[in-house]
Order: structure tokens, then sequence, then C-alpha cells
């Protein structure tokens, strides 16, 4: 028993001082466990970067070998967004006839004649596909070759971890066939701009079979948000896509869900790009994403989709593989970066929102199949960014900006936020977890534990706000959004936890979800827990219907309408809250929990079905 620290989450997270929770604890391993909180939230640390700019080591010799993908855009795109709204309008003789990928190809996809073209291009310029794809050219060749063919000039660059990566100095120029298909080019930044979004709590509370307020297991989120019995819906016939990061380790997979009784879901991987190797520090967020989907929808099966990391060029990596493979009725993705990262003035004077507008093509594509995208919506409330100063190390470099997060912001992706749950607690030996409240209050930051810059003014709260990219979609005039003339963020929200390491205070209510990782069970917070949770949910919709459903902010956004009409209940609304710029409301749709916290069931329009009771009992295992 005692802190654990010195471990750095590659993800993002800040070093960990937290306690391990043994399978039972008593009233003083509770106290040292507050103690060494305590204790802890007194250090200074030093974050460990996922988001981040490599440091420029000079121009790359000439004969480096340098690796980078190009990705052919979408054709016809104002005729795609009419196709996945007649897709989704339930009046169309189309809908939900999802398309094939080869379909989407011969209908989105450029010419084959356009293909070869580009490819005769790249080959006198010097430059070897070794990969390509319907959407993406993997490509190779020597620095000389690669910066006469791209205009520009590559340096060598190195990030803080020690990972190596070579660097357009300016931004790729294209000539010919390149230029004529709306070519752009990934894989050449020193810029991660996406970061993970778990976080370990300061200490373990009790286990929720000893206190109101967490940890919990899933079993514990499944009774009180109400989700249907395990002899009626388990998600049996639904694949989900975990789309994250660090590959993780069967054994602790099998002893989280052997504690709740309940056999391993399961799971395959896809490694992509190579992938990232298993770390019992780095692979948490993947933990915990394999962990919370697979305990909401226990028979579905889990296909892993692991990057190297967080770069848009992974990210568009695993994105292809994903929508390609066609396999996943379900995807969620724990991770994302302020929108506004991709502006011209983070970026040394470059506009790089065409990465952003390339993975919400690829998003969109999935989407025409009827795949369902699911994304945490952040976790540093509604002031996610900083000021570009912060990334060059500048002492007292601004406080922290508004900027929602994408993927999460794209109107292709369900956005998930969360609360603090409190349930019952009656003795040490009775499991029951029924709802009792939550509250989203968002906890104030002593200093930037996401980046580890020094920008001020921080939250840890439910990500939320709007958008700068993307307008406002078709399904967010069913509510009330606050004349938003842009995508607001989130639409629904579910547990999250609160008070990390670095919170001026914490609350009684202030919550967290175990996660087991290393041969140990650990307290962890934040959307990166409620958004695998909502696409569990969301595998037990797909079985329920009986096909999949795509682009389900439809889904959400209708059911939500007919509650303002006072037609439904699906949605826990009043609950009070505050992200640092943002209030929770009475009623209706809000920036910090969107349409409100869900009630399992209900959102399935299977109230008359058993419900998940007591954990580890035959209808919640």
């Amino acid at each position: 028993m005692g802190p654990h620290h010195g471990a750095e989450y590659r993800s993002g997270c800040v070093p960990l001082f937290l306690c391990r929770l043994p399978e039972e604890l008593d009233v003083n391993t509770i106290k040292t466990c507050r103690y060494v909180a305590a204790a802890a939230i007194a250090l200074t640390v030093t974050s460990a970067f996922a988001a981040e700019k490599a440091l420029d080591k000079g121009r790359a010799p000439s004969s480096e070998q340098v690796g980078f993908n190009i990705y052919l855009p979408l054709q016809n795109r104002d005729a795609l967004d009419n196709d996945i709204a007649a897709l989704h309008d339930s009046t169309s003789s189309r809908y939900q006839k999802w398309l094939t990928p080869d379909e989407f190809k011969a209908k989105y996809m450029p010419s084959t004649s356009l293909l070869k073209e580009v490819l005769a291009q790249l080959a006198a310029q010097g430059i070897d596909v070794t990969v390509a794809g319907p959407q993406r050219l993997h490509c190779s060749g020597k620095a000389s070759a690669v910066e006469a063919a791209l205009r520009t000039t590559l340096h060598d660059g190195s990030f803080h971890n020690g990972r190596k990566t070579v660097m357009a100095a300016q931004a790729p120029t294209l000539t010919g066939a390149l230029s004529q298909s709306g070519a752009i080019v990934s894989g050449l930044s020193g810029f991660v701009r996406a970061r993970s979004y778990v976080h370990t709590a300061p200490a373990a509370n009790p286990q929720n079979r000893y206190s109101t307020a967490g940890p919990y297991w899933f079993t514990d989120l499944k009774q009180a948000y109400g989700w249907p019995s395990y002899t009626a819906y388990t998600g049996k016939g639904v694949t989900i896509g975990i789309l994250m990061t660090g590959d993780y380790n069967p054994t602790d997979v099998n002893a989280y869900f052997t504690h709740e009784k309940i056999a391993t879901p399961k799971i395959s991987t896809v490694q992509i790009n190579g992938g990232a190797p298993y770390d019992p520090v780095g692979s948490t967020e993947t933990h915990l994403d394999l962990q919370q989907s697979g305990g909401m929808a226990p028979q579905a099966k889990l296909i892993l989709y692991n990057m190297p990391d967080l770069s848009d060029d992974s990210i568009m990596a695993g994105l292809s593989q994903i929508v390609n493979d066609n396999k996943a009725d379900v995807v969620s993705m724990s991770f994302g970066s302020p929108e506004i990262f991709y502006k011209a003035e983070y970026n040394d004077g470059t506009d790089f929102s065409y990465l952003l507008k390339e993975e919400n093509d690829l998003i969109a594509q999935g989407t025409a199949q009827g795949i369902t995208f699911i994304a945490s919506s952040g976790d540093a409330g509604a002031l996610t960014a900083f000021p570009p100063a912060c990334f060059d190390g500048v002492p007292d470099c601004g406080p922290a900006i508004a900027a929602v997060s994408f993927p999460a912001s794209s109107p292709h992706v369900v956005g998930v936020g969360g609360t603090n749950l409190v349930t019952t607690q009656t003795s040490s030996t009775d499991l029951n977890s029924v709802y009792v409240r939550e509250q989203a209050y968002a906890d104030p930051l002593e200093g930037d534990i996401f980046y580890g810059t020094s920008s001020t003014g921080q939250y840890w709260g439910s990500g939320g706000g709007d958008s700068v990219y993307f307008r406002k979609p078709l399904f967010q005039a069913l509510v009330n959004t606050g004349n938003a003339k842009y995508r607001t963020v989130p639409d629904v929200s579910l547990h999250m936890g609160g008070c990390p390491q670095g919170a001026i205070t914490c609350s009684a209510d202030d919550s967290s979800d175990i996660v087991t990782i290393g041969g140990f069970n650990y307290s962890v917070i934040g959307t990166s827990a409620s958004a695998p949770d909502f696409a569990g949910l969301t595998a037990l919709a797909v079985q329920r219907y009986g096909r999949r459903i795509g682009n389900e902010n439809y889904y959400i956004y209708a059911l939500a309408a007919l509650q303002n009409l006072g037609l439904a209940k699906v949605y826990r609304q009043g609950i009070p809250g505050f992200n640092g710029l943002y209030s929770t409301t009475n009623k209706g749709y809000n920036r910090v929990l969107g349409n409100g916290t869900v009630i399992g069931k209900q959102f399935l329009l299977a109230p008359l079905v058993p419900s998940a009771g007591t954990p580890q009992t035959p209808s919640n295992p």
C-alpha cells in the first residue's frame, strides 16, 4: 500500500500518485489512501506530453529514407451529404440502406484513371508507393526526392519521449495529378495535437460496495443508469471497434471481468502502422475502453485498432482501416484535440484544417456504411485550449481558451460528456447500486494537468461548446441549442468522475471508475469512460433493432424532441453543473451535458424488459 509514482502516461496523463485498489478495502486502508492523496496533490510534477511539438534537429540528410502518406479526397462531396441525409431519413426509400465500401468507392473515390496518373507522377519523381488503398497511398523515398516532389524542406525532429520524426518545414505544394485530385499529405508533421482523456484520481476512494461515490465497476453503472437485464440484451452479434494507441494485456482484462463474475468478451487486434506495444502505464486508456465497452455489452465482439500514437497521420490510417474493413458496427474514440490547434497561428502560419477535414471525410464514409462513431467530449470543460505561446514553453503563457475537441465536434460523431454519479450504499455486503443523483460541477485546477504548460484558469469537467469548423447539423434543429449557428457539443452524457490530481478542492460527490492493468485495480476518471460506456449501449441498440444505426445523433435528438414535448423520458435533465463557461439547464439541451444522461432501457425504447439489478447477479453479471 502507498503511492505509486514516477510513471508517465504516454497518452497524455500526468505522473500518477494513487492507491491501488485491493480486492476488499478496510477503514484503515481508506484513511491511508486519503492521506496519500492529500500529500500527492501538494507535489509538483512534470506532464508527459501527448499533444506536443517536436524539437527541430535540423535539415534531414538527402539520403535519409522518408515515409509519408497521401490521401485522395472524396469526390462529389455535396452529393455525399445528401446521401447521408437520405440514409437517416425514415421517410426516404433509401433509409438505412447502407453502402458497402465498394459502393462507396464507386460513387465517391477518385477515378481509376486519375489514380493511375497520380501513381505515374510519384514514380517519375522517385517516390515508391508501398500501399495503394482506396483513399490512402503510403509513400517512401529519399529525403531529396521527397523534397523535390512536395516542394518543401525536410527536417529531423524529436518528441519529448525520444520518438523521432521527419517534419516538412513548409507546407507541401503539390503539382500535376496530385494537385488536380486535391490530394493532401500527412505524416510529415512535428505536431501531435490529440491526447487521450483518461486520468487517474489522486486516490482510491472505497469501492462503491462501501461508498456512495464509487469507484464503480461496470455493473454498478449498468444498474444506476437503468440498463436492460443481461437476460434481455447483451450486444450479441454486434462488433465494437476501439480506436486507440497501446496494446492490451489479456491477463488484466480477464481479471477485470472475472471480478464481476462474467466471461471476458472476444477481443481481436488490428495493428495500425505497427501499432504500439502494451505498456502498464501507456495502455491504461486501451484497457479502460475495452473493459467499459465490453462490460456494457458483454457479448459484443471487440476489435482494438491499435495505433502507434495519436498523430493525425495515425488517426487517419486507423479510420481508413476501419471504414475499409467495415467490420465494426460501433467505434469508440476516447481522444481528441481542440479544433483551434489546426489553425495557422498554432502551426507557424500554416492552416492544417485540411487534416481535420480529411479525418471528418473518413468518418463520413463510415457513417454512409452505417457505422456509428462515438467520441469523448473532453475533460477540460469549455476551456480546452490555450495560447500558441504555451506550446513554445513561454512562462506565464496565458489563460485557457474556449474550444471544442475533434472528433467529438464532427457532425458525424456522437460527443459524450460526463457527470459525477452518486448511488445507494446500504452495507459492506450489499452490492446494490441504485441511482441517487448526479452533478457536473467542474473542478478548478491549480495548473495545466493536460499538457504541462504554464497556462492558467483550467478546469476538470465535461467538455462542451461550439465548433468553429462545422455548421449546425440538421439533427440539432430538433432541440434548442441556444441559437447556435455551428455544431455544439456534447450530445449525451454518462458518468465520468472528477477531482484529478491538481484540483483545488474535491467534492464529496466526486467519483471514479475502476480499470485493471498491470495486475492491479486503479481508480480512473474522464469522458474516456463515458464514451465507451455509451458505445456499449449503442451496441445494445444495434442488437435491439437488428441493424446498424449510422449517425446515432438523428435518433438521440429525435428522442430529445419527444422528451421536450412531454412524450418520453429518455434523459435525466436538471442536473446541476458548470464547465468553466457554460451552466446546465433545468430542461432541454445545454453545452455541459448535451441532452442529459441516458436512461438505458428508455433509450432503447424497451421500458418493459427486465432491468439490470444488483451487480454480480444473473441480471447484471
